[in-house]
């Protein structure tokens, strides 16, 4: 069709020589970074939350089934603990998910990303990248851009 079409790598993407070796050796177009956003000062989740990923381990974090039956890498609190022994039921549904089923699915989901979001993170589903352990301080995005391209912003 000659037709260019860009290619944006994410996944892992964390420093700056990370985003060198994607764009530079690998060759794409572009880099997707999110998961070092989200210890910022901008991001409006609460500071629990922003928290959960500074004190976070390399082993708390994992591949988990979502309630909608999709992989997904999260901190395995102990909410996601607690929802694989048993069922944390479904009081309201937000019917947000076509695939979802609330007489069966584990927690709902939208739910347990609210609560993650405002702080609640006995009862939250933390998804994170899975780089999240590296992260050891609430920075800012400015300073966040400026690692990852390796010099400073005037």
């Amino acid at each position: 069709y000659n037709k260019l079409i860009p290619v944006v790598f994410g996944g892992g993407v964390f420093s700056s020589s990370d985003m060198s070796h994607y764009i530079y050796d690998i060759g794409t177009d572009g880099v997707q970074v999110a998961t070092r956003f989200v210890a910022t000062k901008e991001c409006d989740a609460d500071d629990a939350f922003k928290n959960a990923y500074i004190n976070s381990k390399k082993e708390d974090i994992g591949i988990i089934k979502s309630p909608v039956g999709m992989p997904g890498r999260a901190i395995l609190n102990s909410y996601i603990k607690k929802t694989a022994l048993s069922r944390d039921p479904v009081t309201n549904c937000f019917r947000c998910i076509h695939k979802c089923n609330p007489a069966e699915t584990p927690y709902c989901l939208s739910k347990a990303l609210f609560n993650a979001a405002n702080g609640d993170l006995d009862n939250a589903l933390i998804f994170c990248g899975e780089n999240a352990y590296k992260i050891n301080e609430i920075t800012t995005v400015k300073d966040v851009i400026e690692n990852l391209l390796n010099y400073s912003i005037s």
